[in-house]
């Protein structure tokens, strides 16, 4: 079975308003909006991993009467296990919560992008790449 080629497609001249402009602009501005959301979500998941390596490190101590130095801002304040362990755990959930907001922030504005990307290719076609490169 041979597959047929097409010749040269000939792109149409379509008229780009000012209304279409802005919203190229606003898909845009949002895909960075997006890519800066991912990174500190990723960058967030590493500290929160960092906090559960610390939390599991601080069980397995046998000495209870140890103080743990817990760093705070720039300054590191001993506290029992029991205390670290608490402040680790408040981190955390602080951290998830974080986490989670970001994410719904990434969710909202790819929904925005896809209700864009309907747009835009609806009314330009081919002419339009709306693709995030993967490089």
């Amino acid at each position: 079975m041979a597959a047929t080629v097409k010749g040269p497609v000939a792109v149409e001249d379509v008229n780009v308003t000012f209304e279409d402009q802005q919203k190229i602009n606003k898909f845009a501005r949002n895909t960075s909006r997006m890519t800066e959301l991912k990174s500190e979500i990723e960058a967030k998941k590493k500290s929160l991993q960092n906090l559960q390596d610390a939390s599991d490190d601080l069980m397995m101590l046998d000495d209870d009467s140890l103080l743990i130095p817990y760093q705070i801002g720039d300054v590191f304040i001993s506290h029992t296990q029991e205390e670290t362990q608490e402040m680790l755990e408040a981190a955390k959930e602080a951290l998830e919560q974080e986490v989670k907001g970001l994410e719904e922030q990434v969710s909202a504005i790819q929904q925005v992008l896809g209700d864009l990307k309907v747009q835009l290719y609806a009314k330009f076609g081919n002419n339009i790449n709306l693709e995030a490169d993967e490089s």
